[in-house]
């Protein structure tokens, strides 16, 4: 399988847009609902804002996390030397500290100026990602 992924010349490419379209999903809705939370439209109740959107997130995680796996297995010991990608996976592993602890203390229900910092500090760590997945060519 990973041979198949160096040989096709669409197959690494088109995993690649795989990838993409996970982030956009996940980021995207990410951003939505903060949107929501500092204020921007009112009318959607939050919760099933939140029901919707994380939902999506997640299943952007999904194919992100699985895509990213398999580029990963095609060259471990490039990524695994390089900087950029070191720095994404621990960016990664605090995105999943910030999101547990914003679910553990029910802060979506509280919705609390540490909610927001919370909400806030994921979209940064977010992009903070996704800055460094780009870097990783360049490194």
């Amino acid at each position: 399988m990973f041979t198949a992924l160096k040989t096709h010349t669409w197959a690494y490419p088109a995993l690649e847009v795989v990838h993409i379209v996970g982030i956009a999903l996940l980021l995207g809705n990410l951003v939505l609902l903060e949107l929501r939370v500092f204020g921007r439209g009112a009318a959607l109740p939050v919760k099933d804002l939140a029901r919707l959107s994380l939902s999506l997130a997640l299943c952007g995680f999904g194919l992100a996390a699985a895509s990213g796996l398999l580029m990963f297995a095609t060259q471990p010991a490039e990524l695994l030397s390089n900087r950029a990608f070191t720095l994404k996976m621990l960016l990664l592993m605090l995105a999943g500290c910030n999101a547990a602890w914003f679910h553990a203390r029910g802060s979506l229900a509280r919705l609390d100026g540490l909610a927001r910092l919370q909400m806030l500090v994921s979209t940064v760590i977010w992009l903070s990602v996704v800055a460094c997945g780009r870097w990783i060519a360049y490194l």
